[in-house]
C-alpha cells in the first residue's frame, strides 16, 4: 500500500510540476519588431539596434524586390513591427504593396532609408529613370543605417545612447572597406563591365567604373541588342559577365560564348553585406585587371 501511494504521489508531482513552471517566451517578444524590405538592410538595423530588435524581412533569399509578392504570414507580423525601414527608391515591391504594408499596422513608423541619398539615372537605355539599388554603395549604406538610428531612436528613445554608438561602429567599419575597395581598384585597366540586370549603377559610380546592363527595360533582351552588346564587349575588352542569383543566366552564357569570357555570380541582396560587398569587390578587382 505504501509503495502504491509513493508512485501515485509520483504521477501527481509529474502533472503538476510542468504546470507550475514559467512559460518561456519567445525571444523576439520582448524586442522592438522591425520590417525591413531587403536583406542587406538586415544587417543595417542589427548593426545599430543589436540586441533589442527583432528584424523580419519582406523579400527573402533569392527573390527579386521587383516581382515579389507577400505572404498572408509576412502581413501578420507587419500588424507587430514598430517599425518599417523602407528602401525608398522606385522598387517595384515597395511601389506595389507599401501602402497595403502601412495599412496592417498604423501605428508603425516608415522610415526612407534613401533620404539625403542622391539618385542617379538608371544604366538601363530602354528603362529611363533613377536607379533604386542604392544600397550596393558603401556610401550610400552610411546614410541608409543613419536613417534606421533615427527610426530607431523615435520609437525607443531610451535607447538612444546605445545606438547611437552601434552607429558609430557599424559606420566605421562601412567607410574603412569603403577606402579598402577605392584603393584596390585604383589601378585596374579596364573600367567597364557587363551585368545581367543593372543593380550596381552606385557602386559603378563610387569607383570609376561603367556598367553595361543586358536586360532591354527589365525584360529579356532583343537580338539586335545582344549582337550590338556583343560587340561592344568585344571593343572595350570586357572578358567577364556578372549575373544575379534571381535572374537567369541565358543570355549572358550566350555573350560569353562570344567573347571568349565567363560568367560569374555576384549577389547585390547578400544578407552579409559587409562580407559579400568585399567579395564583390574582389570579382570586379579580377575581372576588370
Amino acid at each position: 500500500m505504501a509503495r502504491l501511494l509513493i508512485i501515485l504521489l509520483s504521477l501527481v508531482c509529474l502533472m503538476v510540476v510542468p504546470a507550475c513552471q514559467p512559460v518561456q517566451q519567445s525571444s523576439s517578444q520582448d524586442k522592438i519588431g522591425v520590417v525591413v524590405t531587403i536583406l542587406p538592410q538586415q544587417e543595417f538595423v542589427t548593426a545599430v539596434g543589436g540586441d533589442r530588435v527583432y528584424v523580419t524581412v519582406m523579400v527573402p533569399p533569392g527573390a527579386s524586390p521587383h516581382t515579389y509578392e507577400v505572404t498572408p504570414a509576412q502581413m501578420a507580423l507587419l500588424s507587430k513591427a514598430r517599425l518599417y525601414a523602407k528602401v525608398g527608391t522606385p522598387v517595384e515591391f515597395e511601389l506595389t504593396w507599401l501602402e497595403k504594408l502601412i495599412a496592417q499596422n498604423r501605428d508603425m513608423l516608415v522610415v526612407d532609408c534613401s533620404k539625403g541619398i542622391g539618385l542617379v539615372e538608371s544604366s538601363d537605355e530602354h528603362e529611363p529613370g533613377m536607379d533604386p539599388h542604392i544600397w550596393t554603395s558603401l556610401k550610400n549604406a552610411v546614410v541608409m543605417v543613419s536613417n534606421i538610428c533615427q527610426g530607431l531612436v523615435q520609437v525607443d528613445p531610451s535607447g538612444r545612447s546605445y545606438y547611437e554608438q552601434n552607429r558609430d561602429a557599424y559606420i566605421a567599419r562601412l567607410n574603412a572597406l569603403d577606402g579598402e575597395i577605392e584603393a584596390s581598384l585604383k589601378d585596374i585597366k579596364n573600367h567597364a563591365f557587363i551585368v545581367y540586370h543593372p543593380s550596381w549603377g552606385y557602386f559603378a559610380r563610387d569607383y570609376g567604373l561603367q556598367q553595361l546592363a543586358i536586360e532591354e527595360g527589365g525584360k529579356e533582351p532583343q537580338a539586335a541588342y545582344m549582337v550590338r552588346l556583343i560587340q561592344e564587349a568585344k571593343n572595350k575588352n570586357i572578358k567577364v559577365i556578372f549575373v544575379s542569383p534571381e535572374f537567369s543566366t541565358r543570355n549572358a552564357e550566350t555573350i560569353a560564348a562570344e567573347i571568349g569570357g565567363r560568367v560569374v555570380a555576384i549577389d547585390p541582396l547578400a544578407g552579409d553585406y559587409l562580407d559579400n560587398m568585399r567579395k564583390v569587390a574582389g570579382a570586379f578587382k579580377e575581372a576588370l585587371k
